[in-house]
């Protein structure tokens, strides 16, 4: 039997082997309470500092500027409602956001929206981009905050966050963006980059699931959504993670270290990829294949079949993808993203999302892209009969 394939990389990866050895001691000897005073506190405090300065470091950032969190979801809740809080008090009580964002984005808006602000939604085009004509009119004066993630989950868009970030800037509004897939994948530079807040998730770089970091530019108003402790400067209270902020560190590192010449493999493999599944089922549509895309994410709607059909298709014949976001894994209904970019009900209910990374290989490229058809087939198959 041929060993399983897993891509779906875009919804989590293993554990690095190198971030695994560096957390292991913070498991036992090192197991100290970094806000104790003690050797064993101070040992596990030192630890930690050195983490935040080693994630503030990836992004040419401050280490007083970074925030440990569990992870995106915490990390995107944390950046639009601390500032929005603070500002609508300054008659700025609009936040912005694109309806192709990720849930933990959209959810938070819609409470926004609950407590008395105003929520905003930027229209993208068929390919998924947010263009200058549409949000350099919605982000004015009365704006908080922007929020709009840099490479979408589901199809892999490149969004122009240097663009939409600046002019934010020019109208007084903060600007946020959900860095979870893009790190690792593009250059992030804050002292360049005009945003005030992003967001990621460690375990998308091989770091464990739980842990992630946000960085919060000097000076950006913040109230935080825990009270308790005067950890991470009260923005974040609670006793630190410490072995998994550790570990978060190295898997940073790695990525960035690798990155260039990781992004180019992923690329090529992605489009080889592509190219099989086109060449052998011609009526399959690729999503978002007009705009800049991540190197890793392949969104691809197969007519005659549904997501689930075609999944479980797949995974009979050990290859792992999704139906798009890992977070709406088990509903029915048809992907937001796809919906927001003009994809009708049928074809976005046809989409799978197969997405490569570090373990993915030429051989397991090959492999996918001559059995596709005949999955295709027996998915159909499948769809006729339900």
């Amino acid at each position: 039997m041929a060993p399983p394939i897993y891509l779906d990389h875009a919804a989590t990866t293993p554990v690095r082997q190198e971030v695994l050895e560096a957390m292991t001691p913070f498991f036992g000897a090192r197991f100290g309470n970094p806000s104790s005073v003690h050797r064993w506190g101070r040992d596990a405090r030192t630890a930690l500092d050195e983490a935040r300065s080693r994630v503030a470091a990836c992004l040419k950032a401050q280490p007083d500027e970074i925030v440990f969190t569990s992870g995106g979801t915490e990390g995107d809740n944390l950046a639009i409602i601390g500032p929005w809080r603070m500002r609508r008090a300054h008659g700025r009580n609009a936040v912005v956001t694109s309806p192709t964002e990720h849930k933990a984005v959209l959810e938070v808006v819609h409470q926004i929206a609950r407590e008395g602000g105003e929520e905003r939604l930027l229209a993208v085009n068929a390919c998924g981009v947010i263009t200058p004509d549409v949000y350099e009119p919605m982000i004015d004066a009365e704006v908080a905050v922007c929020s709009v993630m840099w490479i979408n989950n589901e199809i892999g868009v490149v969004q122009d966050i240097p663009a939409i970030g600046a002019h934010a800037r020019s109208v007084g509004a903060l600007m946020h963006t959900d860095a979870v897939q893009a790190f690792g994948k593009l250059a992030i530079d804050t002292t360049r980059l005009p945003v005030d807040l992003l967001s990621l998730s460690g375990h998308k770089i091989g770091a464990p699931k739980g842990i992630g970091a946000m960085y919060i530019r000097r000076g950006t108003p913040f109230e935080p959504l825990f009270h308790g402790g005067s950890q991470d400067r009260g923005r974040r209270p609670g006793t630190e993670n410490v072995a998994f902020a550790v570990g978060l560190a190295v898997a940073a590192e790695l990525q960035l270290a690798e990155r260039e010449r990781e992004c180019a493999r992923l690329c090529v493999m992605r489009d080889a990829l592509q190219s099989a599944i086109m060449a052998r089922v011609p009526d399959a549509v690729v999503h978002g294949a007009g705009a800049t895309r991540a190197p890793h994410i392949l969104n691809i709607s197969v007519p005659g079949t549904d997501s689930e059909s075609l999944l479980m298709a797949l995974d009979l014949a050990g290859i792992a993808a999704s139906g798009g976001s890992a977070c709406q894994s088990g509903s029915v209904t048809p992907s937001h993203v796809l919906s927001a970019i003009g994809v009708s009900r049928s074809l976005a209910g046809a989409a799978v999302r197969l997405s490569v990374g570090k373990m993915s290989t030429d051989d397991d490229i090959a492999r996918v892209g001559e059995v596709f058809p005949s999955l295709v087939e027996k998915a159909r198959r499948l769809a006729g009969a339900a």
